[in-house]
């Protein structure tokens, strides 16, 4: 596997650069970019100045904090194209139109052709860099599996990044395409690809493990429900009937965190604080790659979420709660009987001398 490696003898920050170059000329809203300022752990910041210990020099190409622009921000581009910029990642945002329809004209470009002066299509950049990229990178839902733009019925046959490249496809040093899905993403699982990817390239850590859905295999093998605060609820069939009532189980509102693979609700919004069902919000399912098609109408209940639910409400669901407050209140919610004061110690200690 190609790799940053240290020059000997040299401080860390005298090594091998790489570049990240985050392209959101994709179909998108750029929430990606806007959430993933946010990110403390690690923190963009921390990245951008290479504080991070083992961690090599990175440049990170992205219009959000460029001081560059027009011809200059995009010289990137072109040195990355030349391999002048080697090793870099490719970082799409937004999902990948269907060129092959656009009649006269283009769906997403960024950056002109010196030559021609037409513009450069976003597709037609993704085709020239990633077969150079030691990674590339999917970011947001749009980028990873179409999202809100490829719902049916719209007119630019948008698609994700690996429809487009192909699912098995893989990087000149056999990384396979990345998935942040999210909508947006969880800044900090930005921001800690984008370090793991970093790490993996200078030769600290090993090939990336992805799920089948190509995420990142350690942010996303646990489903929403499984990291949710008020999954206890469910089991005791015990059920929110409303927005804000309480912290009871959300799935009759159409929660679809049973489902979900995300990590929300265990790793909060920012600096772990916040998320969706940890502030009363529903989980909409934004993660998969059914979204958001397969999820809606969003605020009903799901017919199998329905049925399970009813089970838990009506049957196992109030015995479990019962046995489980009398226990509470009889057992565990009292001290033991040897911790009270008197003459004598009760507490069954025997000295063995």
């Amino acid at each position: 596997m190609a790799t940053v490696e240290f020059v000997e003898g040299q401080h860390a920050t005298e090594q091998v650069v790489a570049h990240a170059l985050w392209m959101t000329t994709g179909l998108s809203c750029d929430g990606d970019s806007v959430a993933m300022t946010s990110a403390t752990n690690p923190s963009l910041e921390d990245i951008v100045r290479g504080i991070i210990p083992g961690m090599p020099k990175l440049v990170i190409h992205h219009p959000v904090i460029a001081y560059e622009n027009g011809a200059d921000f995009m010289q990137a581009w072109f040195d990355a194209e030349e391999g002048k910029l080697d090793p870099f990642v490719l970082l799409v945002e937004g999902s990948i139109p269907n060129e092959e329809i656009n009649g006269e004209g283009h769906w997403a470009a960024m950056g002109q052709d010196p030559v021609t002066g037409q513009p450069i299509t976003t597709n037609e950049w993704v085709d020239r860099l990633a077969p150079k990229a030691a990674a590339v990178v999917a970011v947001g839902t749009c980028a990873t599996y179409g999202g809100i733009p490829a719902m049916k019925n719209n007119p630019t046959g948008a698609m994700g990044l690996p429809d487009y490249l192909g699912w098995n496809w893989k990087s000149n040093i056999g990384v396979p395409i990345v998935c942040i899905p999210g909508c947006p993403a969880q800044p900090d699982n930005m921001t800690e690809t984008i370090l793991y990817l970093a790490m993996m390239l200078a030769g600290h850590a090993p090939l990336i493990e992805l799920d089948d859905c190509l995420r990142p295999k350690w942010l996303f093998e646990r489903t929403v429900h499984e990291s949710c605060n008020r999954a206890a609820f469910y089991e005791h069939g015990d059920f929110a009937t409303e927005y804000g009532s309480d912290y009871r189980c959300l799935v009759k509102l159409g929660c679809k965190g049973p489902v979900v693979k995300c990590n929300v609700p265990v790793r909060g919004w920012v600096n772990g604080i916040g998320g969706c069902p940890n502030v009363g919000g529903i989980c909409m399912a934004c993660t998969m790659p059914g979204f958001p098609d397969k999820y809606m109408p969003f605020m009903d209940e799901a017919a199998n979420a329905k049925l399970s639910s009813n089970a838990a409400k009506f049957t196992y669901g109030p015995i479990l709660k019962f046995f489980r407050k009398q226990s509470i209140e009889l057992v565990y919610d009292k001290e033991p009987e040897w911790r009270k004061p008197g003459p004598s110690l009760n507490s069954g200690y025997t000295p063995r001398w």
